[in-house]
């Protein structure tokens, strides 16, 4: 199991604490500093819709303008977005066996997919 997140993230603290408590061995992925790559973004938009794989409710989303805002309006102009922008990345992403299976942190989601 991966997780891919940054950190800081309270969002993603809650997923790993999650995981840690159900015995859940995961490796952890800090995309602010290992980056991203196009290849890897591209399984998340086919998995979970590119629109879902930006974080449009976060700070570095909201600090564009309008204009800029509404230019990402293809999966080509979001992949090039996030591997500029990775924390507008929403997290964290949950992969098991190399497949994308959560995305965010739902207590619930987490439960019914990965309690032991």
């Amino acid at each position: 199991m991966k997780l891919y997140g940054i950190p800081n993230c309270n969002t993603v603290k809650k997923a790993q604490d999650w995981l840690k408590n159900n015995q859940n061995e995961f490796e952890f992925h800090d995309f602010k500093k290992k980056g991203i790559t196009a290849e890897k973004l591209t399984e998340w938009f086919n998995a979970f819709g590119w629109e879902k794989v930006i974080n449009k409710a976060g700070l570095t989303f909201k600090k564009l303008s309008k204009e800029e805002q509404t230019a990402i309006n293809t999966a080509d102009a979001a992949l090039s977005y996030l591997m500029n922008n990775t924390s507008a990345i929403k997290r964290p992403i949950v992969e098991v066996n190399h497949k994308p299976v959560l995305l965010g942190f739902k207590e619930e989601e987490y439960q019914s997919l990965l309690a032991k």
